[in-house]
């Protein structure tokens, strides 16, 4: 790479150069493991190390997160705030933004805003398994009540940066993305907006809200940094003490990482993402939460406990709720897909499993939030089943949360699976289903009369 003699270059010309060199010597790296960080995806990792996150903090979680921290590691943490699959995507970015940065995550817990405000946060290494994942991903992981105590009422100062009120370009007075796990793990931030050069602009030259990663990860660098602050960039008082602080150092923190892509918006939906491939793909759920999933399951199939193996099947998740405020004026029964159009998908699925990989799969799980009964029993006279939750009392037997993770989990574990497309849960199912099973997927599009003609 050359540049004329005596050109002074911008931040932004040169952060886009060294994404372009970066991308391809970290994607290199990590698609060549050694002998010894091999990955059985379908299994269990191939080697023993143990990845133990309590040697990166001083000892047990304190009044004070600064007391726990070491001062030979440098850390990065951000917050979720846009519903649980969403989270997952912003923690997974979070994660992703560690390795390139050579940070150690900070992760906390799941909020349950889109659940049920009644339900305790979640954490995080209770769904995913943590030890796995560092182990696939060759870094360690911390969660934030392993950092500090989850009972403390000390409330701390902090400087972060806010991505949300730079990219929101629609906004005339955007503010930093609030988040009610601040208040959860009494923080009290000081925002600084990052410079402008962060926003992700689409191929198509369109403003969408995103980030990029390369420059977000440059800020946690001194160069990027310091050229940053000399920007007079503005510090927001924090809304307790009131106090103005720079962005940390030691802990890098930004207040919203869901809307961040390497090179294109909503790029979990694109095979090729960064975030995905070096991390979101070994997410896996622990194996407490993969049998709770499995006995349900099996119920919803009819299928005896421990008597033989749970069978294939094909999962399809269909979202309906929200997703009606997207149709306009078309009436919700022509806007949404009709089950004789997500009937076909299924077909195609079951062909496709039938031809290439010789297995014929006639079980059929729906997750769905629909709630008209009608609409059920048209799934039922399909053949099909789904779990019924009120009568397996999984509320009551494991609380609020395990729905959700058990639809996902379900959903993630068909030999093929049909989805709806834009919906993020549907998106990461059909990842999971071809990245860990090598499945047969399909995605049904929706919006008018006649969307998933094909």
């Amino acid at each position: 790479m050359f540049f004329s003699k005596g050109r002074k270059l911008s931040l932004k010309t040169i952060c886009t150069a060294l994404t372009a060199v970066s991308l391809f010597s970290f994607g290199n790296f990590l698609l060549k493991p050694s002998s010894s960080d091999r990955l059985d995806i379908h299994g269990t990792p191939t080697q023993s190390t143990i990845f133990d996150s309590r040697l990166y903090v001083q000892g047990p979680p304190t009044q004070r997160f600064r007391d726990n921290l070491r001062n030979d590691t440098k850390y990065i943490t951000s917050w979720g705030s846009a519903g649980w699959t969403n989270d997952v995507i912003t923690y997974a970015n979070l994660i992703y933004l560690a390795l390139i940065t050579e940070r150690m995550p900070i992760i906390p817990k799941f909020l349950s805003n889109h659940i049920d405000p009644s339900a305790p946060p979640f954490v995080f290494g209770e769904v995913f398994d943590v030890p796995r994942l560092s182990q696939a991903i060759g870094i360690h992981l911390l969660q934030w009540h392993e950092v500090k105590d989850p009972e403390s009422q000390v409330l701390d100062d902090l400087g972060c940066w806010t991505v949300w009120e730079t990219v929101q370009q629609n906004i005339e007075s955007p503010e930093p993305r609030l988040n009610p796990s601040l208040d959860v793990l009494k923080l009290d931030i000081s925002w600084t907006r990052t410079p402008h050069w962060v926003e992700l602009i689409s191929p198509s030259g369109k403003h969408d809200n995103h980030a990029s990663f390369w420059p977000l990860a440059s800020l946690g660098f001194p160069e990027a940094r310091s050229n940053s602050l000399s920007l007079s960039l503005k510090n927001r008082p924090s809304p307790h003490h009131q106090v103005s602080l720079p962005p940390d150092d030691h802990v890098l923190c930004f207040d919203l990482l869901y809307y961040v892509g390497a090179y294109h918006t909503w790029e979990w939906e694109l095979d090729y993402s960064p975030a995905w491939r070096f991390v979101g793909q070994h997410m896996r759920w622990t194996a407490s939460m993969e049998q709770i999933a499995d006995a349900h399951a099996r119920h919803a199939m009819n299928v005896p406990p421990l008597i033989e193996p749970t069978p294939p099947y094909i999962s399809v998740h269909i979202r309906h709720g929200d997703f009606s405020q997207q149709c306009g004026q078309i009436p919700v029964d022509q806007c949404f897909a009709p089950l004789s159009v997500i009937a076909r998908r299924v077909s195609e699925v079951q062909e496709e499993l039938r031809t290439h990989k010789g297995i014929d799969v006639t079980h059929v799980i729906m997750t769905s939030d629909e709630r008209d009964p009608k609409w059920w029993s048209e799934v039922r006279a399909l053949g099909w089943t789904w779990v019924d939750y009120r009568a397996e009392r999984t509320e009551e037997i494991y609380g609020k949360w395990h729905p959700v993770f058990i639809d996902a989990i379900i959903q993630s574990n068909g030999a093929g699976f049909v989805g709806t497309r834009g919906s993020t849960m549907s998106t990461l199912a059909s990842r999971r289903v071809e990245s860990w099973h090598d499945g047969a997927t399909r995605l049904v599009s929706w919006g008018w009369p006649g969307a998933d003609d094909h």
